[in-house]
């Protein structure tokens, strides 16, 4: 069993020596046990302080490329070596990596195939009490669109096994934790959590300006990936709508004219039914388009599966 943990970083020489004593070097199960440091266009020490402190496996990006782009790379190079299990955390030691062995374990003993920490939002001190809120109403939109039951679906401290990993696509270029969970919910990989308290805030985030960014961007990946896996539901309820609305003036158009006779100047209403018509006909050949789209993707992902198999030799 082979465990690789990678640390995606940009500009982390202050923080990666405490990210780098804290992890565990012995995990019970566990074989091999490699650190990988995702250099993300760093334009400090953090590879020489990587290197002097015994970090031998890099990953270099001669600019930003952002989280989401970090984490597939880091993935690329990891089961290209052999990794059996992936675990993510961050260089500005938010989380803790003495909780490591608790991540792996569930996927060690063959429960889990992605496990998710928890970071008990609620309690964080430095978080306000806006973004708890919203982290707990991003968790239950992620939830709702992933068919899963998860405390903290933005955690970024997690543990992949080699075969969800070759299963998981990722497609955005902002952060890949949104987009994991919906498609590990909708392919019924199993996903288990484990609670977790995180360390003292070290830095602003580099991810996102503020909250408000952080919700657009989080967002957009939220609807993109569940379009990915139910585009028929969105264009049914948008046909739905619109067939709606053009059934009440329909109706009103049939009943005053059924009344007043032809001249009673309610055209408008027929004109906007039109409207709604041609709308509702249209989501609905969008959602047949989608749906066929959809069923390609999926053979896509079958024929990329099996690619990863035979590429990385398990």
């Amino acid at each position: 069993m082979k465990v690789f943990i990678q640390i995606p970083c940009l500009n982390e020489e202050e923080t990666l020596p405490a990210v780098l004593a804290s992890i565990p070097r012995e995990i019970d199960g566990v074989d091999e046990l490699e650190i990988l440091v995702v250099d993300d266009g760093s334009t400090d020490r953090t590879v020489e302080v990587a290197r002097s402190l015994g970090v031998t496996h890099f990953v270099h990006h001669s600019r930003n490329m952002g989280l989401a782009r970090s984490f597939r790379d880091g993935v690329d190079y990891a089961l290209a070596h052999g990794a059996d299990i992936v675990v993510n955390t961050d260089g500005d030691n938010q989380y803790p990596q003495d909780r490591i062995p608790d991540l792996v374990r569930p996927v060690i003993e063959g429960v889990a195939d992605v496990v998710i920490a928890d970071r008990q939002t609620a309690t964080i001190a430095h978080f306000s009490p806006f973004k708890k809120l919203m982290q707990r109403l991003g968790s239950a939109v992620v939830n709702k669109a992933a068919d899963t039951r998860l405390p903290d679906a933005a955690s970024g401290f997690r543990a992949y096994s080699r075969t969800a990993l070759y299963r998981l696509n990722i497609v955005t270029e902002f952060s890949y934790c949104m987009e994991t969970i919906i498609q590990a919910g909708h392919k019924r990989l199993r996903i288990a959590s484990v609670p977790v308290t995180t360390n003292a805030k070290t830095r602003e985030s580099r991810l996102f300006k503020n909250i408000f960014h952080h919700m657009a961007k989080s967002g957009s990946a939220i609807v993109r990936s569940y379009l990915m896996f139910k585009p028929h539901m969105v264009f049914a309820s948008l046909a739905a709508v619109f067939g709606l609305l053009a059934l009440i003036p329909m109706v009103r158009f049939v009943i005053l004219w059924a009344l007043h006779g032809a001249n009673d100047g309610n055209i408008q209403s027929l004109i906007f039914a039109a409207i709604m018509s041609v709308a509702a006909l249209l989501s609905a050949a969008l959602g047949v388009l989608s749906d066929l789209q959809r069923t390609n993707r999926v053979l896509l992902e079958d024929q990329l599966e099996r690619i990863k198999q035979i590429q990385y030799g398990k």
